[in-house]
């Protein structure tokens, strides 16, 4: 796996790559380089040559970017070759990659990498965002769901993903998979879903449950188009349209809407990688009426390199609101992409200052409680 994009995010500017140079980091190495004008030599980040005038360095995503631009690799820091943090966790990567169905201890593992388990372990979740064996299970999960779409008996699809045995695979899969296997293979038939819709201050919502919780809160001009969605998404599940059950998750939403609730606090059942588990989990702690940034979140998950894993983890949030991904903008403060349309962000983050600070006026208000996420089973 290529490790070069999971760089480049933290290192997206010039100033944040001038301070870098700067400070000889080593962690930014691999996510770009500088070219020195009056030297015509490019090099990396950590470079311990002296340190040039910023006006005469300009900044390059790759080693031949900078060659193209008729700048020569520097003999003391040696660009071109990759750097070794990142070398050792591509190395890595493709011990994990090369047998899928060999459980790869963290001492055997850096056996082959030939560094010491403890600093690859840190070295690999700076780098990709997740421990090696998270990345592990990740794989097996891909491999597991590529086989069931294929059609593959669930035997089979269970030992080829390198789950070992059916039964360490039904423990671990719905948090792979999101639904059992058998019901993945089959597009989710069986499984019964049931929704319902109701207008609100933001247009259309629809509210999806299975039996487990809610596995679906979304907005929109319209409910058709999201129950359209809906559809899609659970192609061969059964459809329910039952308002009833979904009225008190209803009620909850629109008093959040309104001001007089600061928490939606509903029983979920989604399911996604470990990675985007923990961004959602990070985003039930921003208190009601904050932000943080991307960056922020990163950094609270451990993973402050992993900036547009963090933007793809939002992106994809299933449940608006009770996982609130609009509290998170742009590190000066403008708003980024929301699922749900940026006039709905505005409006929320809006909404949610104005009452934060009418509760506070007497003193301060006491933090949202959060509740761990719910997984399908």
């Amino acid at each position: 796996m290529n490790t070069s994009n999971t760089l480049r995010t933290a290192w997206s500017t010039d100033a944040k790559r001038w301070a870098a140079v700067t400070e000889r980091r080593v962690e930014a190495d691999g996510a770009f380089f500088f070219a020195v004008r009056t030297t015509g030599v490019f090099c990396r980040p950590s470079c311990a040559s002296r340190p040039p005038r910023r006006e005469n360095v300009e900044f390059f995503d790759t080693a031949d970017d900078a060659r193209a631009a008729g700048y020569r690799d520097c003999k003391r820091c040696q660009p071109g070759r990759l750097p070794r943090d990142i070398e050792i966790v591509n190395r890595a990567c493709a011990a994990l990659d090369a047998d899928p169905q060999q459980r790869v201890t963290l001492a055997q593992l850096g056996e082959a990498v030939h560094v010491s388990p403890f600093h690859l372990q840190r070295l690999f979740k700076r780098v990709m965002g997740v421990s090696p064996r998270e990345y592990q299970a990740a794989q097996r999960g891909a491999a597991l769901r590529d086989a069931l779409r294929r059609g593959d008996d669930v035997t089979r699809a269970t030992v080829d993903a390198g789950f070992g045995s059916p039964s360490r695979m039904y423990d671990t899969a719905p948090a792979e998979l999101g639904m059992a296997p058998s019901a993945y293979r089959r597009k989710g038939a069986g499984l019964v879903v049931r929704y319902t819709s109701a207008p609100t201050s933001l247009g259309s919502v629809l509210v999806a449950a299975t039996e487990k919780g809610i596995c679906k809160i979304a907005f929109g001009d319209d409910a058709e188009p999201l129950v359209d969605e809906l559809r899609a998404e659970f192609a061969n599940a059964e459809l329910r349209e039952e308002a009833g059950p979904l009225m008190p998750f209803i009620a909850q939403i629109d008093a959040y809407l309104r001001g007089s609730r600061q928490e939606v606090d509903l029983p979920l059942d989604i399911a996604s990688t470990a990675f985007r588990l923990r961004v959602w989990d990070a985003l039930r702690r921003i208190p009601y009426g904050e932000t943080r940034s991307y960056s922020d979140i990163a950094e609270a998950v451990g993973s402050p390199r992993a900036v547009r894993a963090v933007a793809s983890a939002c992106a994809t949030n299933p449940v608006a609101l009770a996982i609130p991904c609009h509290r998170v903008v742009q590190k000066g403060g403008a708003l980024a992409g929301y699922r749900w349309g940026l006039p709905r962000k505005a409006a929320l983050l809006e909404a949610e200052a104005r009452h934060a600070g009418a509760d506070t006026v007497g003193g301060a208000s006491a933090p949202a409680e959060t509740h761990d996420l719910d997984h399908a089973a």
